[in-house]
């Protein structure tokens, strides 16, 4: 035997003993990828088990006999713990508000020496249903507000809450409001244990006020307090939300509205200005947490936080100038949402405004995620008006998706015979689902959840849940608070045809 092969043959029997020693199990490759997976597999290789308590000496790989076609392997990038600090190009300088697009939104030629605008005064302030505006205080001429992020227990409609991360403890946040040229400061303090940062959607800005996590700056650590500050240089309908791992921290409730007033507006001001964010979640009944990683079929879906019947009714009087802004930080899906009885303009996008003379009539405004819609109207139509995303599963609540077809069947003798086993069985859906909700009521639900859909209303159930709620128009007013269903004129409600009505127009039933 040649010495080289009575050296192999000696480490092999070495590293055997120093196996047994240690304790580490012996595999062969095959071996390990039945017993877990590559990654187990390279550990084995490598003489380094999970389960080991102390690893075995790294073995050194010789590439030298792997030549592919003379490339040569170059593994310098792959050393994560000695990554050099990426180059910073430029030079520091003094920041200067961008005035190159005509197209911002912008009622003044310059944004210093401006006081900070005041409610009441400078704007009109926003209705936010279900919501609240964010307070803020001012000191040396520039406007104080103040956030933390932190987990809060919210709850979406009676019967349905969840544990979700908001700012200020609010599903969305509260709604910031400033004025075109207001200096603003916003502390953010995170509560939570994972870093964030907050992204201030479609705000022109410094760049490193910007709050892409890692990009515009680092990221806010737990228990650390960050300061964003800039100037307000245009006005209309904005966003915020974290963008350090988005897809979890939007998805957990992290977003919220921003509404920039014009300093000097050219168009009157509304006498209700409405604000609406919409969201969906992912919340299972009987848990207590939405789920960020599903990819569709979310079944909470919510304006202002709230689906219906939790969702608050915008009331205005007859005649009243009404805006609506709405803004979408839905995960996946877009949504139209119509409103019945009126028509409106689209007004505003996120990036400006419309002009007048390129505005069109619609029912209906197709908000697409990450975007945001101002529309206006003269509510000149009294009654109790629908308004609700006509995505028909986005009007439902949980238990809305994965459902067995039994549209139609004849169930009665399975319900009868059931009931020898289950007192109280009854099959849903042969009828559609309009039911299910009162139905749901005489049977156990499971815990933290609501009726797929509906409420009682004025007339009947209604059969809608979800991103839903109320445009109530009254011809008189004492407060624009809930003034309870609509009372019809004479002559005005449909019923059921007399007899009479159906003889005289020849309808044979």
């Amino acid at each position: 035997m040649s010495r080289k092969k009575i050296a192999r043959r000696r480490n092999k029997q070495r590293d055997i003993a120093g196996r047994e020693k240690t304790g580490a199990p012996t595999l062969t490759r095959r071996q390990a990828l039945g017993a877990g997976g590559a990654v187990l597999a390279g550990a084995a290789m490598a003489g380094v088990l999970p389960s080991s308590p102390t690893p075995a000496r790294a073995q050194k790989m010789d590439h030298s006999k792997h030549n592919m076609g003379a490339m040569k392997m170059d593994h310098s990038m792959h050393n994560m713990g000695a990554m050099k600090k990426p180059a910073v190009s430029g030079r520091a300088g003094t920041y200067s508000i961008p005035t190159g697009n005509s197209f911002y939104a912008r009622s003044v030629d310059q944004w210093d020496n401006w006081p900070p605008g005041l409610p009441g005064k400078d704007y009109t302030p926003v209705v936010i249903p279900n919501g609240e505006a964010l307070p803020f205080k001012i000191v040396d001429g520039v406007k104080i507000f103040q956030m933390d992020v932190r987990e809060t227990m919210h709850e979406f409609a009676p019967g349905l809450k969840a544990v979700c991360w908001g700012y200020n403890g609010m599903v969305p946040g509260p709604v910031i409001e400033a004025v075109e040229g207001d200096k603003i400061r916003i502390y953010v303090t995170n509560r939570l244990n994972t870093k964030t940062s907050v992204h201030w959607h479609a705000l022109i800005l410094p760049s490193g006020m910007d709050g892409v996590g890692g990009l515009s700056h680092r990221k806010i650590n737990p228990g650390e307090t960050f300061k964003y500050e800039w100037t307000i240089n245009q006005h209309g309908t904005f966003m915020y939300h974290s963008h350090t791992d988005t897809m979890t921290q939007e998805g957990m409730g992290l977003t919220g509205m921003f509404i920039v007033h014009p300093r000097k507006p050219k168009e009157p001001r509304p006498d209700r200005d409405f604000v609406l964010m919409m969201n969906e979640f992912d919340i299972k009944p009987g848990t207590w947490r939405p789920d960020p990683n599903v990819f569709s079929g979310y079944n909470t879906l919510t304006l202002n936080g709230k689906c219906f019947p939790g969702t608050a009714p915008l009331v205005t009087k007859k005649g009243d100038r009404m805006k609506l802004r709405i803004g979408n930080l839905s995960a996946m899906d877009h949504h139209p949402l119509h409103m019945h009885g009126h028509a409106f303009q689209i007004t505003e996008t996120d990036g400006g405004i419309i002009p007048p003379e390129r505005r069109w009539p619609e029912t209906t405004v197709l908000v697409t995620v990450g975007q945001t819609r101002a529309v206006e109207l003269v509510t000149d139509n009294p009654g109790d008006w629908a308004m609700h995303c006509h995505m028909t599963h986005h009007t439902m609540n949980q238990m809305g998706h994965e459902i067995p077809n039994v549209l139609g069947i004849n169930h009665q003798q399975l319900d009868w015979k059931m009931n020898d086993i289950v007192p109280g069985y009854m099959t849903m859906g042969a009828n559609g689902m309009g039911n299910m909700a009162k139905h749901a009521g005489m049977m156990e639900m499971p815990e933290n959840s609501i009726p797929m859909m509906g409420t009682p209303g004025p007339h009947d159930y209604i059969a809608m849940g979800g991103m839903v709620t109320v445009l109530k128009v009254r011809e008189e007013l004492a407060s624009y608070d809930d003034p309870g269903w609509y009372n019809p004129p004479k002559g005005t409600l449909a019923n059921t045809a007399s007899r009479e009505d159906l003889r005289r127009d020849g309808i044979k039933v």
